[in-house]
């Protein structure tokens, strides 16, 4: 696994993996944080999510990788993109 790639589709996404063969996405090491997290995360429907995955593989490269990692960063602290574990009875405590 690497620091930065596509994220590893989960074991009951094979839409997700289908659609990343399109792109070529599984054929690189999956990541920890990649191009689709840093834009949209868990908000984003599958097929974009593979083609940002594919446009990462298109340009991948060392100031790509620093890119994704320092806007992974920005987005954390942030917490943009967000869905899951998150309602609004828990924002106030």
């Amino acid at each position: 696994m690497a620091v930065i790639g596509p994220r590893p589709a989960l074991w009951n996404q094979d839409d997700l993996v289908a659609e990343r063969d399109k792109y070529n996405a599984n054929d690189v090491l999956p990541g920890l944080t990649g191009w689709a997290q840093v834009n949209g995360r868990d908000e984003l429907p599958i097929p974009i999510k593979a083609k940002l995955d594919g446009e990462y593989i298109e340009k991948m490269n060392f100031a790509m990788d620093v890119k994704c990692f320092f806007l992974t960063i920005k987005s954390v602290i942030s917490s943009d993109g967000v869905s899951e574990g998150w309602n609004e009875e828990n924002e106030d405590k």
